[in-house]
């Protein structure tokens, strides 16, 4: 027993030993590593400046991250648009309590952490001639007061499900039909740059609002222009898509539009920043199947191979140029050129052909299909400017008229033949310096003077259903200049890369214009 006592004691004590020396072991281990402190982590960053300076993507980004809430950013676009608005009068619609209480929902569904759209929380602005549920679509026609939206147009209704904040509603003239924007029932609106000339138009509020600092993102459409015009003039970007990339349709409209309207007419955004215009583009382009003439169609295409060559198009003779334009295009193709584009000048396929079918096939389809209902509830300015446009174009028959739409195919295969040498071409927006905020109304010669002698460029590429970007380059004498980016059928990413090349180099201009507007 003593015997078996004594080796139990003996075997005790070697575990014992074992487990001291364990200890021990671990001990200076724990002593050896360095003690893990709890790293708090950064707040979110906000970017720089008040947040109505921030472009949508900084602004989207913000806001998920907890940065900012949406309740305070949309504070900051209200107070921006009550500051400077009654000025400008690029907004005439106020949507702000409405935003509100949006800010309010979008704040508690992140907080619940629910899937965000890509522009929670963002605010932006719509124009007055897209429905909006609940509103009339007044499209500058005192007269509209009847046509009360029952829903949402597919642009807006995809803007909203993106998660996007509508503060307000942007001017147009009277059936948008003008490059300048003024109507009887909401008055004139003015550029923010300088009030002694023109917002553009018809999209001149969206475009007057969002240089100013009034939303982010700006809603317009193109039919002539309406985009890249207002665009050029309040020295901010935009795209005018390829037809049937945005869905469109208005549930209030008393009749369908006609075939080429539809053909030649595109919804789309104007921003401050090219990654912005890209940002809206893909939030608009979303299917809606109440427009039948919507494709789906990717937003990025095969890349073309390197170096991609643009066309710096030649400008007919009888467009006589301003230096400072030329200056512009000049300085947009050496942006180009240093960002690894081949740049040459060169002709474009038949511009002034193309700007002719466009005036043709517009003029006689408003003609047959609207203008004596028009007519009757226009204002005297209307009946001017549209006068100058209509005596410009040729009157045609049945016959021509069918001798023009087959003419648009072969206007439309001549430029995609041409993008397959050069992916994009770059444009002018205007040859000559913005004009005066109505000089569509000064006379008809007036009126032919400026769409056909000095935007040629921009209203003919509708009748070829292109997209076309615009970016603005410069100042001059106080007031912006852009250029326009041209490309293939749904190929508006090169547009956009091309115009961020630009704007990379060029910086935003709308910097410059709040530091003069303080």
């Amino acid at each position: 027993m003593a015997k078996k006592t004594a080796t139990k004691k003996r075997s005790a004590s070697k575990k014992a030993a074992k487990t001291a020396s364990k200890m021990t072991a671990v001990r200076k281990a724990a002593a050896a590593k360095p003690v893990k402190k709890t790293v708090k982590k950064a707040a979110p960053r906000r970017p720089r400046g008040p947040a109505w300076q921030w472009s949508a993507v900084d602004t989207a980004a913000a806001i998920r991250s907890g940065a900012i809430s949406a309740v305070e950013t949309v504070e900051a676009h209200l107070e921006r648009m009550h500051a400077v608005n009654p000025r400008l009068n690029a907004v005439v619609v106020d949507l702000g309590e409405d935003a509100l209480k949006a800010a309010h929902a979008a704040d508690k569904q992140r907080a619940r952490g629910g899937g965000l759209g890509l522009l929670h929380g963002v605010p932006i602005t719509i124009k007055e001639n897209v429905d909006y549920e609940g509103r009339p679509n007044y499209n500058g026609v005192p007269a509209n007061k009847g046509l009360i939206a029952p829903s949402d147009s597919p642009v807006v209704r995809n803007l909203k499900k993106s998660g996007a904040i509508v503060i307000g509603l942007t001017n147009t003239p009277e059936f948008s039909f003008r490059g300048f924007t003024d109507n009887p029932l909401h008055g004139l609106t003015l550029n923010p740059w300088d009030p002694d000339i023109t917002c553009g138009g018809s999209s001149g509020g969206a475009g007057s609002a969002v240089a100013a600092g009034i939303g982010t993102i700006a809603h317009g459409n193109d039919i002539g222009g309406s985009l890249r015009w207002p665009a050029h003039c309040n020295g901010v970007a935009t795209i005018k898509p390829t037809q049937g990339r945005i869905p469109a349709f208005n549930a209030s409209a008393t009749a369908e539009r006609p075939m080429l309207a539809h053909l030649m007419s595109a919804q789309g955004p104007l921003a401050r920043h090219v990654g912005d215009v890209r940002l809206a583009l893909e939030v608009m382009s979303q299917r809606d199947p109440r427009d039948p003439w919507w494709v789906p169609a990717p937003l990025t295409g095969p890349k073309p191979k390197g170096p991609i060559k643009v066309a710096l198009a030649k400008i007919p003779d009888d467009m006589k140029v301003d230096p400072a334009v030329s200056a512009a295009l000049r300085q947009a193709a050496d942006h180009l050129e240093r960002s690894g584009y081949r740049v040459s000048e060169v002709d474009v396929p038949d511009i002034n052909g193309v700007w002719q079918t466009w005036c043709d096939i517009i003029t006689n389809e408003t003609v047959v299909m609207q203008e004596a209902g028009m007519l009757k509830v226009t204002s005297e300015d209307f009946h001017k400017a549209w006068g100058g446009m209509k005596a410009k174009a040729n009157i045609l028959d049945l016959k021509a008229w069918m001798q023009a739409t087959a003419a648009r195919n072969g206007h439309i295969r001549a430029w995609q033949l041409f993008f397959e040498e050069y992916p994009v071409v770059l444009a002018p927006t205007t040859v000559k310096p913005t004009p005066g905020p109505r000089e569509d109304t000064v006379s008809a010669e007036r009126v032919q003077e400026i769409f056909w002698g000095e935007i040629r460029f921009i209203s003919a590429i509708n009748v070829l259903g292109l997209p076309g970007a615009v970016v603005p380059v410069t100042v001059h004498d106080g007031k912006p200049i852009g250029v326009q980016l041209i490309t293939g059928r749904y190929r508006e990413d090169l547009a956009l890369d091309a115009a961020a090349a630009i704007e990379k180099r060029a910086g935003v201009l709308a910097h410059r214009l709040w530091e003069t507007m303080a």
